[in-house]
């Protein structure tokens, strides 16, 4: 057993009173940089839609630029909710992520709608959006 405490970061990119949305993602790719030299093992970004306070829209974009500015820390999603996106396309994508970051990239998904319903259905049109039961239920779920 080992006595090694492994620490993590999950960031939602929050745009700070009197920033912009600029500011909130360079400021999480700063954040990233400073806990690698702390030692930290993870950076989590979080997906948000239609929330002016945080920038935080597309995590596969955040995690590239993450990656790329840094040079050892695994970098991941807390979330892509795979309700508004091809799961394919998602694969996909976090595919090239560790080929261009290998053994860095981590994909975490959710089947919450994350946002208003509104937005949720603009995320996923022209489909029909999914309901969180399409998704299966994680195995340690209770009765």
């Amino acid at each position: 057993m080992s006595s090694e405490l492994s620490l993590s970061v999950v960031d939602q990119s929050p745009v700070r009173k009197g920033g912009t949305a600029r500011d909130a993602l360079t400021e999480t790719i700063e954040l990233a940089r400073a806990v690698e030299r702390l030692g930290y093992q993870r950076f989590w970004v979080a997906e948000h839609h239609n929330l002016a306070n945080f920038a935080g829209t597309s995590p596969e974009i955040l995690i590239g630029q993450i990656a790329a500015n840094t040079q050892s820390i695994r970098v991941g999603s807390g979330g892509v909710m795979l309700p508004h996106y091809s799961a394919f396309k998602v694969a996909e994508v976090f595919r090239m992520l560790e080929t261009l970051f290998p053994g860095r990239i981590d994909l975490g998904i959710g089947r919450a709608p994350g946002s208003d319903q509104i937005t949720a259905a603009a995320l996923s049109y022209p489909r029909p959006q999914l309901d969180v039961r399409h998704y299966p239920h994680s195995r340690a779920r209770h009765a």
